[in-house]
């Protein structure tokens, strides 16, 4: 199977053959929980493992050891698989609005997403934001509402609020049979099929009449199906009303047309935790979301002498008859280096090609560049447009343009970066040592939304980002990141969030310190007022603690605050 996708990714495929979509959702949806699912029914990985599952592993889209920890994703992760000669690049991208910035600029290099809801939330404050943050960059998009073995589930009620609180034509293409712990399978509208998924997990799909109790139901849903597909396609309302009952074909063309223009927007259900309706999703990806092709994607003109920037529309087709043009969204700095995410929307390059940064009019030789699966990497020699990738070593920032020579007055049209929230004070412990600036300039490069600036009154840093949970990330990043600068470069360092513009955030802190060249100290205080964060904040220690090899002391000192610290020796 590997083969096979290294096969596709490289440019053999037709754009017919390729799907780029993304996994949306509001926190704890279960989307990191279906895009498992979705890697090992295509045999992309070998086993399946839980976000918090007992063994420790966690999903192979949380890659970071602080997503494992805490059981949430933070930053957006790019993978690719096949389903049914179909290449499929997926973004699995945040829940929460903290890392709002990861949904931005997975969307805006997107053709399709897939909208999860939870049977028993349905429609949350972050669907909504998500849901704007589609019609912002014209994404037609699936549901799939999770969780339907949870108690409380009522899939009724959540299309019902997709239809009233985000304005949505929808309507049901699949329907569950049964609830809870009754939950035995779905029924497909179209096709009129009972889908059973039986196996150790769920891997075998076998197909049966629907069954008389859940006969009447289908039957009333696939015609209100009918009807709302008719009120957006042209074709199919006009069989609607010479009263023509639609075969299974007319009906899939039309859910297909209204689908990509954006329209109507099919529904499907399962469980992606009892392996129930994840394979039905991924047929409705490559039947009803659109391939490069069925995209318009624009470029700007940067006319010197003419203020106003004309739009001019990108050719998709997959080979060199038309001059190379990527859009960079977003820059990582792992294991593997420095690393730009990059869409290609134009032409084909080749490794060992030069590039033009349209922003800074500089000449980059591109030396190697891989598809991503997770933090597990391809190295590819070619790549073409409707592709996603990862450059390795190039200087740019995340929304920057790369074209051949002769077109560097053409850019991509910007990525919507959302104004910071939330304030703190950052303080380095030897003002003379640049190391500490260097990491978090990194951090500022990385995510458009984290931002730092200098208070000449206060002579303070001030840093600012999306929320309480988006600094005290970084704080326990910059943790991780200062240890391996001081013992790299036997340097002092230290950070300190003392203040923050929203009073209910309170006081909270991280210290780190040298004492001597075989001493380290790091300290972490936070107000009593918030509980919550002095657990976080000792959970952090101690798996520093666990990973170092050090012992923690606590003590509560007059004002009620509790101060945390480590020594290694």
């Amino acid at each position: 199977m590997l083969s096979s996708c290294r096969w596709c990714s490289s440019g053999i495929f037709p754009n017919e053959k390729i799907r780029n979509i993304g996994i949306s959702a509001h926190i704890d949806s279960g989307k990191t929980t279906l895009t498992e699912r979705i890697l090992f029914y295509t045999g992309k990985i070998a086993e399946m493992h839980e976000v918090k599952g007992k063994d420790g592993i966690g999903a192979v889209m949380d890659s970071m050891e602080l997503e494992r920890q805490r059981g949430i994703t933070i930053q957006s992760a790019a993978t690719y698989t096949m389903w049914k000669d179909t290449n499929i690049n997926i973004i699995d991208t945040p829940g929460h609005v903290d890392f709002t910035i990861e949904v931005e600029r997975s969307l805006r290099v997107l053709d399709g997403a897939i909208l999860v809801l939870c049977a028993v939330g349905g429609v949350q404050c972050q669907t909504m934001t998500v849901n704007k943050q589609m019609k912002r960059y014209n994404v037609p998009f699936l549901t799939f509402i999770n969780k339907l073995d949870r108690m409380g589930s009522n899939p009724n009620r959540a299309i019902q609020q997709l239809r009233t609180k985000l304005k949505q034509n929808a309507a049901f293409i699949q329907i569950p049979m049964g609830l809870e712990g009754q939950l035995r399978g779905v029924i497909d509208l179209i096709e009129e099929k009972a889908m059973y998924f039986d196996g150790d997990f769920g891997q075998i799909v076998k197909y049966d009449d629907i069954p008389p109790e859940f006969r009447a139901e289908s039957s009333d849903r696939r015609q209100e199906l009918i009807e709302c597909v008719a009120n957006s396609d042209e074709k199919l309302g006009e069989l609607f009303l010479e009263e023509k009952i639609p075969t299974v074909t007319d009906l899939k063309l039309a859910v297909r047309r209204a689908t990509l223009s954006k329209t109507f927007t099919p529904v499907l259900v399962g469980s992606a935790l009892k392996n129930k309706g994840v394979q039905p999703l991924l047929d409705a990806v490559l039947a009803y979301l659109p391939n490069p092709s069925e995209v318009q994607n624009y470029a700007l003109l940067n006319q010197k002498n003419n203020p106003e920037k004309s739009r001019i529309l990108l050719g998709y087709s997959r080979d060199d008859s038309l001059p190379f043009l990527g859009l960079a969204f977003k820059l990582e700095a792992g294991r593997f280096g420095q690393l730009t995410y990059v869409r290609v929307y134009q032409g084909m390059l080749k490794k060992g090609s030069y590039i033009y940064n349209t922003r800074t009019q500089k000449k980059t030789r591109v030396q190697r560049f891989a598809h991503m699966h997770a933090d597990k990497l391809e190295d590819v020699d070619e790549v073409y447009a409707g592709d996603i990738c990862a450059f390795f070593g190039i200087d740019c920032a995340s929304g920057d343009t790369f074209t051949e020579k002769d077109n560097t007055d053409l850019s991509m049209e910007p990525i919507h970066v959302p104004d910071p929230v939330v304030s703190i004070t950052m303080k380095p412990v030897n003002k003379n040592d640049d190391r500490f600036s260097k990491g978090i300039n990194r951090f500022v490069r990385e995510d458009p939304t984290f931002r730092v600036h200098f208070d000449t009154e206060s002579k303070e840093t001030i840093v600012s980002g999306m929320g309480e949970l988006h600094l005290e990330i970084y704080a326990q990043v910059s943790i991780m990141f200062i240890l391996g600068m001081m013992q790299s470069y036997s340097c002092r360092a230290g950070l300190l969030a003392r203040k923050s513009s929203c009073s209910s955030m309170g006081d909270s802190g991280v210290r780190l310190q040298g004492n001597g060249p075989s001493f380290k100290k790091i300290k972490a205080s936070c107000e009593s007022d918030v509980l919550c964060r002095k657990q976080r904040c000792f959970e952090t220690l101690q798996y520093l603690s666990a990973r170092s090899h050090c012992t923690y002391g606590c003590k509560e000192d007059v004002k009620h605050k509790k101060n945390l610290a480590i020594h290694w020796k």
